[in-house]
């Protein structure tokens, strides 16, 4: 994506990404152990939330907008801090106790 950046610049083409967080979506609802999955999202990341597609929408509209005229070549991480994060290895997954974070969103899983 730089490299296009940087090809496609002198004719004034901006090249960008974004990398979207782990989001509750139809498809994401077949994951096996998925409520624990954005639970622990929930529970570690920077934000304490999970990504929306409002979010990801929102991100989109800036790079699409004059405010980003000066914006080339990144990746627009869209994930509510998951990114500095990272995923838990499957055996702390299964062993943390969701119950002791008093958990909000709980009821809307």
């Amino acid at each position: 994506m730089r490299y296009l950046a940087a090809d496609l610049g002198h004719d004034g083409i901006r090249v960008n990404a974004i990398s979207a967080g782990p989001m509750r979506t139809l498809a994401g609802s077949a994951v096996g152990d998925g409520r624990t999955m954005f639970k622990w999202i929930r529970a570690i990341n920077p934000l304490h939330r999970t990504t929306e597609l409002e979010h990801v929408g929102g991100a989109a509209l800036y790079l699409l907008s004059e405010m980003s005229a000066g914006v080339t070549g990144e990746v627009h991480f869209v994930d509510a801090g998951y990114n500095l994060i990272g995923v838990p290895p499957a055996s702390l997954l299964k062993s943390w106790n969701l119950a002791e974070n008093g958990d909000k969103e709980d009821a809307q899983t």
